[in-house]
């Protein structure tokens, strides 16, 4: 049951995570190339519409991962962990990348493209603090992934 589970949330992780990190990552870049190109004649409707889709995926995968901490908690509690200090960690770690992205990243995704569609004027400081929060969630995540593989003082023996 233990690799069941370990299998599950890995693969959760890797599917649900990663789009949301790459996504968010190119969100910013996106938003401003959006903006540059609606100066244009073209109006920039397809730049726009990436970064739409962008924001969705974001989104969407940020809803999946919620299966990351399910089959995380399982996992543990099979394996007799939930008091290991790493996991500990590691959890304290998940929430503040959760709560990055959901008060944060998604909000400010909300705000950028409203301003696109409005027409208003973006200046590079609006996507640069959405890219510093972006780079907190990412680098979380990171330091998550590298807790779940060293796991400090583990005796599980894994």
């Amino acid at each position: 049951m233990t690799k069941i589970l370990l299998s599950l949330h890995v693969l959760a992780a890797i599917v649900a995570i990663g789009p949301v990190t790459v996504a968010a990552s190119m969100f910013p870049p996106a938003a401003r190339n959006a903006h540059a190109a609606a100066a244009t004649a073209a109006g920039g409707e397809a730049d726009l519409g990436t970064v739409r889709l962008l924001h969705r995926i974001c989104r969407v995968y940020a809803k999946l991962g919620l299966a990351v901490p399910v089959f995380g908690f399982a996992t543990a509690a099979v394996m007799g962990v939930l008091s290991s200090g790493w996991l500990t960690a590691s959890i304290a770690l998940t929430a503040a990348a959760a709560g990055v992205l959901v008060a944060f990243v998604l909000p400010r995704q909300d705000e950028l493209i409203g301003s696109l569609g409005g027409g208003k004027a973006l200046d590079r400081a609006d996507t640069a603090q959405l890219a510093m929060f972006t780079g907190a969630f990412n680098l979380l995540w990171a330091t998550v992934t590298i807790l779940m593989i060293v796991r400090p003082g583990s005796t599980t023996g894994a």
